[in-house]
């Protein structure tokens, strides 16, 4: 358990020395993609469950954070591609998913049972049944991938001053209200906060994205119905 307190650890985040027409452009491509991103993701929960809609929305949204975080410029991360030194802290992050997948389903069991929280829950749980449970867990992972790279990569470094880890967690959760569902804004809010904790303690985007895609995987395949 040593090691998925250290990936709680948090670190200063360093702010990236950039020229200022650089800045001033990943600036810009990172607020068009939040923008066509937001928008994605509310087109994509539209859309029937389950529709080719529903599906090439999906993978979609994936590609637009992606590109946007390749597009906004180099993610000054202290190890390429990488954020955990072993395959140690590489499996303390995917334990940590599978910690936060149990604490949800305790939480879901709670708010199951409180009016106006039991219909966000349902919604959750009717994602799985939206298709192939294959195609649908491909969605989930590729847009953990994806979230982590712009949302934990190129967003942080794109805002400036001390704050700006906090502000870019604010953001993760604000693009979530476009759902409409309260449950999976607080959800957004809680794991927003531990993918920000991990990049910190980790200056690097693996951990944060393994322990994404562990939880969102058992969120989908797990969580009692």
């Amino acid at each position: 358990m040593q090691a998925v307190r250290d990936l709680l650890t948090p670190r200063r985040l360093p702010e990236a020395i950039e020229p200022a027409h650089a800045r001033r452009r990943r600036r810009l491509v990172v607020a068009a993609t939040l923008a066509a991103g937001t928008t994605t993701l509310g087109a994509t929960l539209a859309a029937p469950r389950g529709s080719l809609a529903f599906t090439l929305l999906g993978f979609l949204l994936a590609a637009i954070w992606v590109a946007g975080s390749a597009a906004a410029g180099p993610l000054h991360l202290d190890h390429p591609l990488a954020g955990v030194e072993s395959r140690h802290n590489a499996q303390a992050a995917v334990v940590l998913g599978s910690l936060a997948f149990a604490a949800f389903v305790g939480a879901s069991v709670v708010a199951s049972r409180v009016p106006g929280l039991d219909g966000a829950v349902d919604s959750v749980l009717a994602t799985a049944d939206a298709g192939p449970t294959v195609l649908v867990l491909a969605i989930a992972v590729v847009n953990a991938v994806a979230e982590e790279r712009f949302f934990r990569g190129a967003l942080p470094v794109a805002l400036a001053g001390d704050h700006r880890v906090g502000v870019a967690t604010c953001l993760y959760v604000l693009v979530t209200v476009v759902t409409l569902n309260m449950a999976l804004v607080v959800a957004a809010a809680a794991m927003g906060t531990v993918f920000m904790l991990e990049r910190l303690a980790t200056r690097g985007i693996l951990a944060p994205t393994l322990t994404h895609v562990t939880w969102s995987a058992l969120m989908l395949l797990a969580l009692p119905g």
